[in-house]
């Protein structure tokens, strides 16, 4: 197993390309973690190299990607080998015996590598992604299942041509980089375009300056990035010729209908068909979305089941609902690209995705159907937040928080954000003697950044004296929720312990 820390450039894919070639299981970890996640990686993957960078770029800043590595191997690890890209040119440390240059390197090889013979069923990659208890998981997908998946979704959700110029503006990092920035458009023989930096530097037409230049075909990007843009000003859209555009995608999160109709407008000109896509880390590949030009869209539908794949919205018993009636969405038969297991966890694979309607998978979503059988999918009924497209287990945030010296306790919950889709609020109680002061917030902030990386840092942090819990002991999520969110706290109260907690945050909260 091989761990790939790069910004998302031409090596991320040659890497990623180079592992499944000789059979070997490669992991990208984001290049927006810190050491601390690189870290728990490697002891859960027991990786034996890391193929990094020196660097990577960043809204003209250099990311200390190879510093990082560096970090996370403080301590022994299974870690052998590291290989090094040269991008940046920053100064950087060479451990004598662990560490080569990537250009070094390829003076002792040819291009002649004969491709591993491999059974169909043979692990591809490990991707970890956020689960509700906290320790993230890594999902395990197969090498034959896997690409029968993102050929197919590729091939008819993007209509994609052999000439066409692809870009996914996801980083290689996440699922939507390995399906529909490497596998999926190379599979098909369509050329894919790679952006490394913000979707805002220099200037927030960067998106559209880079459409323009290479005459982009089909867009994949994310409702976050889209509501983004509507805020930045039409002008930008404007000072750029888009014609080349005959589809666009959405991916990640719901896409509100306001923003799906911004875009059909203002970035396709009204010409362009949109496919807002759903899946997940754990499904490879898209399984809910229209095909262009054959499903009639509506804004904020990710319309239909792709071939095959038997989805159905159900109560708490496992019994289908009606039309417009909200509840949790399985799927009820296999489909290629499925996650084969959570990677040395079999039983909380089993728990996780298996045991709640046994036979079914369950997909942690909420979503309804209207009457035309078309499904809105609503977020996460887990402990799951869904902050700008990226999956952030609330858990993770809060032991992140636990850690720092003066914290007591810590909930995170997540409130609605016109932007992310998503904020990240902490409650936190501090240790006795311990000052609640604007400095120590921001402390805690970065405390996260550092632990987790820049995505999990709270948008608030609120001090609380106590937390609300039941006469269990379990933290009341729910009424933190309603509270961060603004709204009046309503629902069951009875199993509140202490209900003079619930009075003082809400006059905090004034």
């Amino acid at each position: 197993r091989i761990i790939i820390y790069l910004p998302t450039i031409p090596e991320a894919a040659i890497a990623m390309l180079a592992c499944a070639r000789i059979g070997a299981v490669h992991s990208v970890v984001f290049g927006g973690f810190s050491a601390d996640s690189i870290r728990d990686r490697i002891a859960d993957s027991g990786a034996v190299a890391v193929i990094t960078a020196d660097g990577g770029y960043r809204r003209g800043a250099i990311v200390p990607l190879k510093k990082n590595v560096d970090d996370a191997l403080r301590e022994k690890t299974s870690v052998k080998c590291v290989i090094v890209f040269r991008r940046t040119g920053n100064e950087t440390h060479m451990e004598e015996g662990r560490d080569v240059w990537w250009h070094g390197e390829l003076e002792y090889v040819d291009a002649n590598c004969p491709p591993a013979l491999l059974d169909s069923e043979h692990p591809l990659y490990i991707l970890y992604t956020s689960g509700s208890t906290g320790k993230p998981k890594g999902i395990l997908h197969t090498t034959g299942g896997y690409l029968v998946g993102i050929y197919s979704t590729m091939k008819y959700v993007f209509d994609v041509r052999d000439e066409d110029i692809f870009w996914c503006t996801a980083d290689v990092g996440w699922v939507t980089g390995h399906s529909y920035v490497v596998y999926g458009p190379l599979a098909n023989g369509a050329t894919t375009l790679m952006y490394e930096g913000a979707p805002n530097w220099p200037e927030p037409d960067r998106f559209w300056k880079i459409v323009q230049e290479y005459r982009v075909n089909i867009l994949y990007t994310a409702p976050t990035a889209i509501r983004a843009f509507i805020r930045w000003g039409d002008q930008w859209v404007a000072k750029h010729d888009l014609s080349s555009l005959r589809l666009l995608g959405t991916v990640g999160e719901p896409i509100n209908p306001e923003a799906w109709i911004w875009y059909y407008k203002k970035i396709g000109g009204g010409r362009c068909p949109i496919v807002d896509t759903w899946w997940q880390t754990e499904t490879g590949t898209i399984l809910i979305t229209p095909l262009p030009g054959a499903i009639p869209t509506k804004p904020g539908s990710a319309t239909l089941p792709f071939f095959g794949v038997d989805a159905a919205i159900v109560d708490e018993k496992g019994s289908e609902v009606g039309a417009n009636v909200g509840g949790k969405l399985i799927i009820r038969r296999p489909w290629p690209a499925m996650l084969r297991t959570i990677y040395g966890d079999k039983e909380r694979y089993k728990k996780q995705y298996w045991s709640e309607f046994p036979g079914n998978y369950l997909t942690g979503d909420g979503a309804r159907r209207d009457e035309d059988g078309y499904f809105w999918i609503v977020g996460r009924i887990d402990d799951v937040l869904n902050v700008a497209g990226h999956r952030l287990g609330t858990s993770e945030i809060e032991s992140a928080l636990v850690s720092h010296a003066r914290v007591a306790e810590a909930a995170v919950v997540g409130r609605p954000d016109e932007m992310k889709g998503q904020g990240v609020v902490a409650f936190v109680t501090l240790k006795g003697g311990v000052n609640p002061t604007s400095e120590l917030k921001e402390e805690l902030r970065n405390h996260v950044g550092a632990h987790i990386g820049a995505i999990a840092k709270p948008d608030e942090v609120r001090f609380a004296e106590a937390l609300p819990k039941t006469r269990s002991g379990k933290i009341m999520r729910r009424l933190l929720k309603e509270i961060a969110s603004g709204a009046t706290v309503t629902g069951d109260t009875t199993t509140l312990e202490d209900f003079s907690v619930l009075t003082t945050l809400r006059e905090s909260e004034e």
